[in-house]
């Protein structure tokens, strides 16, 4: 059940959740706006008509507007916004501390709000939220990196994992996992609409606002590569869900190095459709 309601006394009949609705399953009413029961399942359950309504009117699902986020003057200014695309860096040297377990819920709760193909929602978070278990992982991953390499099974276009693993162990040198403290995977259902779009999305939405929030970010290519295409037997370890596609990994923490200002690229490739 949608648990739709409105309230009578609030609800000026402006027309915005009928008219916003993705799947047009809300109607007007004499008094106020309803969904037929036989349309229910239509719904995407995408909260459009909870957000537009002018009056906080409109319930759906069981949530009230009341305890939605405002959004008025909430937003950053365009500027600050672009400054925060622009300048965000890919970070590979980390201090030594654990970042705080409530600023960790917060990034990844507030990254979970991320589209996804067909409001699925099904994007699963896997964090090592402690540097001790990045630490542990790390050494386990390194192991079997070690006996790929000296059993000659490193597939010929992953024999430069062998240099990372000489570098660990001679020169204590991290290349896969950057000495940060924590690693994020994100992973989805293999038959969600779009699993690794979702990933990616969710991945970028929790590298921004990390940023906002002084937290350092590295897109984490090789630990990815590790985990999906050479030790796969290590998804047991992680509690990754056999049915899950992964979508890709992160590494994040606080930095031990400060950026002052932006790089300065090339001009962007754009093309204006003609026809």
């Amino acid at each position: 059940m949608l648990q739709f309601t409105v309230n009578p006394t609030t609800c000026i009949q402006c027309g915005s959740c009928c008219n916003d609705c993705p799947t047009g399953i809300i109607h007007m009413g004499e008094e106020t706006p309803f969904i037929p029961a036989d349309q229910e399942e239509a719904c995407y359950r995408c909260q459009h008509c909870l957000a537009i309504c002018p009056t906080g009117a409109l319930s759906i699902l069981g949530l009230h507007p009341e305890n939605s986020t405002p959004l008025a003057s909430h937003f950053p200014e365009p500027e600050n916004m672009a400054a925060l695309i622009k300048g965000r860096r890919s970070v590979r040297h980390y201090a030594q501390d654990d970042l705080a377990p409530e600023l960790i819920a917060d990034l990844l709760e507030t990254a979970w709000h991320a589209p996804t193909g067909v409001n699925a929602r099904q994007v699963r978070f896997t964090v090592l939220d402690t540097r001790k278990k990045l630490q542990q992982f790390r050494e386990i991953v390194l192991k079997g990196l070690a006996e790929m390499e000296q059993s000659h099974t490193l597939p010929a276009h992953m024999e430069r994992f062998s240099l990372f693993v000489q570098a660990w162990h001679e020169e204590k040198k991290d290349i896969i996992f950057r000495d940060a403290p924590h690693l994020l995977i994100a992973s989805a259902p293999k038959d969600a609409p779009t699993p690794k779009p979702d990933c990616l999305i969710a991945l970028s939405y929790f590298e921004l606002y990390a940023h906002s929030c002084q937290v350092a970010t590295v897109w984490a290519g090789l630990a990815y590569l590790a985990i999906e295409a050479l030790l796969p037997r290590l998804r047991p370890l992680l509690a990754l869900p056999e049915n899950h596609q992964l979508g890709y990994a992160i590494l994040f923490g606080k930095a031990a190095v400060h950026y002052t200002r932006g790089v300065q690229h090339h001009n962007a490739h754009i093309h204006h459709a003609k026809w």
